[in-house]
Formats: C-alpha cells, structure tokens, sequence
C-alpha cells in the first residue's frame, strides 16, 4: 500500500512540473534510427502514469511511433527555470470517448471533424521515469557561477536535480 502512494506522490509532483507547460517536444525514433522532435500539446487535467495528446494518424510521428513506441518528452519553463525529461512508451489508440473527455478548441483547430474527424488518434504514453532540473536562485546570481564555471573549468551547481521512476517494480 505504502508503494502506490509513493507512486501517486511521484505523479503529483511530475504533474505539478509539467501541467502549466503543456508543449512537449516529443522525439521519436524515425525507421533509419533517426531522431525526430515536434512540438506537443498535452491534453487533460491530471496524470496518473499516462500522458495524453491529440495526433493525426497522417503525421510522420503517428508512423514513427506504430514503427517503435520509444518517446521521450521536454518539456521547459525557462522563466521558472525549470525542465523536464520524461521518457516513456507511446501507443496510438482510438478511443472516442476518451477523445470527448479531451476536446477542447485547442484540438478543433486542428481537427475540425471534431471527434469523428477520421485523421484524428489518441497518443497515450506510458511514462517509464522523468527527471526535472529546478533551479530557484536569482538570474543574476546563476549567471555568476555559469562565468564562474567557465573561468574555473568547475561546472555551476545546476540548481536540483530530481529522477522520478515510474516502473512498479
């Protein structure tokens, strides 16, 4: 019992880095092994160990992603200082109502079939584990220490430094 609440903590505190950022840049594994990034909108209101996005089944990444479901999501605030790593697996699905629970203007602009649009998948990524870099010192004071790094050859404390691991073991 005392494993799942971790868990939910973990997801809470993944959720709280990422919910205002919502645009990832999900990189995928192209069929030659190269890797692509796009940017994505994340959909929902909470996060449970999935991530969810609207995608068109004619977008290379939908066929990157049937070919090898590897995917890795950044997400970054720079004004908060604050980026993210998650790395999961993504899967296409088609879920109607999974995909009304979603909707939103946001996702009619780019299908304006709305639900029923026949381009329109679900991608839900199962996070494996994120990390975060958070660093809360004043600008001016990290600028310091980066010219500092430089001058010293010692790299700057890049502020916190958190892995989150989602995998039940």
């Amino acid at each position: 019992m005392g494993h799942s609440h971790r868990i939910d903590d973990d997801h809470q505190e993944l959720w709280e880095k990422i919910g205002d950022v919502r645009v990832a840049m999900m990189t995928t594994v192209d069929a030659d092994g190269t890797l692509r990034s796009r940017p994505m909108w994340t959909q929902g209101d909470d996060f449970d160990g999935r991530l969810w996005f609207f995608i068109s089944n004619a977008a290379p990444a939908a066929q990157a992603l049937a070919r090898d479901g590897r995917v890795e999501l950044s997400y970054a605030a720079p004004d908060k200082d604050l980026y993210d790593s998650v790395v999961g697996r993504g899967e296409l699905v088609e879920d109607k109502e999974k995909a009304r629970e979603l909707w939103n203007t946001f996702a009619e602009a780019w299908f304006p079939g709305g639900v029923d649009d026949p381009h329109l998948e679900l991608l839900r990524v199962d996070v494996d584990e994120a990390e975060y870099w958070e660093d809360k010192k004043p600008k001016v004071l990290q600028f310091a220490e980066i010219v500092l790094g430089a001058v010293t050859g010692k790299p700057p404390k890049s502020g916190e430094k958190k892995e989150l691991d989602f995998d039940e073991a």
